[in-house]
């Protein structure tokens, strides 16, 4: 019984990941979530209570992963610059995955206090990845360095989520450059 509930609820979070990333925050209602799974509407209300806690959910579940790809991306890279250009390139590189779309939704959307809290510390640990590399290259205020880098990254992304006109290899590049150079650059 408790492996069925299990199925369910994955179900319940990969129907909510698809109606995010196809339809926004909008989309994300438990009548479209019960035709999405088959299950009837008020079985949804016995694992979510409302939009805000299967949004909560979503990130508790996807942001981590998420977070492990840049990780990675920036172990990988050997310089302080390659692993600022890693933690760029990456997050914009996950910007057509599903679980990436349905986070950058929420994020967006109106949600109660808890679910923006949890969004929130998952950025900051995001933001903190970078704060290290930053340092090694001198940075006076590394964190508030950080901030600012990801608010171009933050632009880059929904710049390549609408569809921009320029291609998105040449947003990342701008985004990259950016970064790396600063608008002297």
């Amino acid at each position: 019984m408790a492996e069925h509930r299990t199925m369910q609820r994955e179900a319940l979070l990969e129907a909510a990941r698809t109606l995010l990333s196809e339809g926004g925050t909008e989309a994300l209602t438990f009548a479209a979530l019960a035709e999405r799974t088959g299950l009837a509407r008020s079985s949804v209300y016995e694992y979510f209570r409302s939009r805000a806690a299967v949004v909560e959910e979503l990130c508790a579940v996807d942001f981590p992963l998420w977070a492990a790809e840049v990780e990675a991306a920036m172990e990988r890279a050997d310089t302080p610059e390659a692993k600022i250009e890693a933690y760029v390139r990456r997050q914009l590189a996950l910007v057509g995955d599903r679980r990436h779309r349905a986070v950058v939704a929420i994020s967006a959307g109106e949600l109660d206090a808890g679910a923006r809290e949890k969004i929130r510390a998952a950025h900051g640990g995001l933001i903190t990845m970078v704060v290290d590399a930053l340092g090694a290259l001198g940075h006076d205020e590394p964190r508030l360095t950080a901030t600012l880098l990801q608010g171009v990254v933050d632009a880059a992304v929904r710049r390549i989520e609408l569809g921009a006109a320029e291609d998105p290899e040449r947003i990342t590049r701008a985004a990259v450059s950016m970064v790396l150079h600063g608008v002297g650059g």
